[in-house]
């Protein structure tokens, strides 16, 4: 009881943080950044660099309700069909200007629902994809998986193009909660897909699942787990739901005097946290689980744990090129995002340049506090060697800064010669301490629930 009221006077059930899978964080991006920035940086990629593919598919068959991403909805092939060619076009832009030997370290293909192509046009942007690069050895292909939009023929063809990874959506299980999110997906469904994909020799496989959704209690997300669980993933992300009706309207059909109370999104995490642990799992970051053999558990063991727009990741790439409409890129100059709406996406590409509508180029201190951020995020913890030898700051400017933040969070974290570290009972405050970092103003965006 103590350690909540403590929470609470910190601000954990209050505040709204990002939650910093970059920095600066999007809605601090301008629009003075466009296709010369982007082709300026494709120009500084060294020749045989590994880089890393995504793959923005923005369809979807259905829309669910809670779903933040920019997605649109289709029941035609025809959009799909039109915008997989604009894909190939663009490929093509980025083939004619990447320096000679680039391979990719990862891909990864999200949406939206990339398993609504057909297999035709798998076929096609694999073809396109690996005609501007091909993968790196021990690279990895990853998909997002809609297991109501999956067939054989259309998990065939991916695993023909070299999936090595498939990341199934949850969410949850309980069929009252699917319906008040509009997400129906049984059980028993989500299972056979897992055995179809486990069956074509791809081994890896990720689950994503939420608490803090409306209606779900502690007997329902423990119900929810220990299903997950009997599908044996090999990690799984444990995300908080992200009310934000503001920003997705379709949020508006979810009732919002049914979402837990902040307090029970807390408890909800903490007993979903649990079952995995119980089962062998690592907790990586503040919401991710793998098994030991998994690479994102080894990342966390060594120290090289990253973060990116698809969360956690252990691929060391200085480099993550997006591809489609909203899609967002990072190179050591800064961050370009390609336009959000798909109809102004398609426009630039037919006419022949790249669609970035807005980015950021970095300056100031933005690479150390985004490497302080970083650290915080992925270690709890950030090594004043590291720093002091990557970025022009001495260890007593470090350690002022450590002692400040320190200070904001009534000397909870430990602060010594060493450097700055989260105690595990403080850890539910990371992304707290990562604003700390922050140099930005956070007033002026609005972004989800601390926990």
């Amino acid at each position: 009881m103590r350690q909540k009221q403590q929470f609470a006077k910190l601000g954990l059930f209050d505040a709204k943080v990002p939650r910093y899978t970059s920095y600066p964080t999007a809605p601090h991006f301008n629009t003075g950044i466009g296709a010369p920035f982007f082709e300026d940086c494709l120009s500084k990629i060294p020749e045989g660099a590994e880089i890393s593919l995504y793959v923005h598919v923005p369809f979807c068959r259905r829309l669910c309700w809670f779903c933040a991403c920019r997605t649109q909805g289709t029941q035609s092939a025809s959009p799909v069909a039109a915008y997989v060619d604009v894909l190939r076009t663009e490929l093509r832009m980025l083939t004619d200007r990447l320096p000679e030997g680039v391979t990719l370290s990862r891909l990864h293909w999200g949406g939206g629902t990339p398993t609504l192509l057909t297999p035709e046009m798998i076929d096609q942007i694999t073809d396109a994809i690996f005609e501007t690069a091909p993968m790196a050895a021990g690279g990895e292909f990853s998909v997002e998986i809609d297991p109501n939009e999956l067939d054989e023929a259309r998990l065939d063809a991916l695993a023909r193009a070299g999936m090595t990874r498939a990341s199934i959506g949850v969410q949850d299980f309980d069929p009252d909660i699917q319906d008040i999110i509009g997400r129906q997906q049984s059980y028993a469904l989500t299972k056979d897909v897992s055995e179809m994909i486990r069956a074509r020799g791809i081994d890896s496989l990720n689950a994503d699942i939420l608490f803090g959704l409306p209606d779900q209690n502690l007997e329902k997300i423990t119900e929810s787990v220990q299903k997950l669980l009997s599908l044996s993933p090999d990690r799984v992300a444990l995300y908080g739901y992200a009310h934000v009706p503001w920003m997705a309207k379709r949020q508006q059909l979810i009732p919002s005097d049914k979402l837990p109370t902040p307090e029970e999104r807390l408890a909800l995490f903490e007993a979903a946290s649990k079952l995995f642990e119980w089962d062998g799992y690592d907790a990586i970051g503040i919401d991710h689980f793998a098994l030991p053999s998994d690479g994102l558990a080894k990342a966390a063991k060594a120290g090289t744990l990253r973060r990116n727009f698809q969360g956690y990741t252990d691929d060391q790439a200085d480099v993550l090129i997006g591809i489609g409409a909203s899609s967002i890129s990072r190179f050591p100059q800064g961050f370009a995002q390609n336009a959000p709406a798909t109809a102004a996406y398609i426009k630039a590409i037919e006419s022949g340049r790249f669609s970035v509508s807005r980015g950021h180029r970095f300056s100031g201190e933005d690479t150390l506090n985004s490497r302080l951020i970083e650290a915080v995020m992925c270690d709890f913890a950030v090594d004043t060697a590291e720093i002091v030898d990557l970025f022009d700051i001495t260890p007593t400017q470090l350690r002022q800064r450590f002692e400040a933040v320190n200070t904001e969070f009534d000397g909870l974290l430990s602060v010594t010669h060493d450097g700055l570290y989260i105690p595990p009972e403080v850890r539910p405050l990371t992304r707290l301490i990562a604003r700390s970092f922050d140099a930005y103003d956070q007033t002026k965006a609005r972004h989800s629930a601390a926990i």
